[in-house]
């Protein structure tokens, strides 16, 4: 049997495939062992109520400043009105990832603009 040479492309691609998986090994590797782990840090922001039809909608961000990704994130909204009352709303976010957001909406019955708006995140699960 002949030995079959390699001509130069086929070594140049050889070469080039070979870094790009070393690369993304040493990567990995990097992350797992450097990455603190840092447990998600979950924030809630409000936006501008609208109008659609006999409610009014809010959208809410939730933002994960973390290392790790947070799942079943449940996120509370509170109208508080004039005379000490108060409407309640709930999101459930499924995951929002380290370092990213998510967005969703919360419906109210009372005009918002009549009282004041707060959310907050009252509970997720580690992954």
């Amino acid at each position: 049997m002949s030995k079959l040479e390699k001509n130069a492309l086929e070594w140049s691609v050889f070469t080039v495939g070979l870094a790009l998986v070393l690369a993304t090994v040493g990567f990995l590797v990097y992350e797992a062992v450097s990455s603190p782990g840092s447990p998600a840090d979950l924030s809630v922001e409000l936006g501008r109520p609208e109008r659609r039809g006999q409610v009014w909608a809010v959208p809410v961000t939730v933002r994960n400043r973390g290392e790790e990704t947070a799942e079943g994130v449940q996120v509370e909204a509170v109208l508080r009105l004039p005379g000490g009352r108060e409407e309640r709303s709930e999101l459930e976010v499924l995951f929002v990832p380290r370092h990213s957001q998510r967005e969703g909406w919360v419906y109210f019955v009372q005009d918002p603009a009549r009282g004041r708006l707060s959310g907050r995140v009252t509970g997720f699960e580690e992954p």
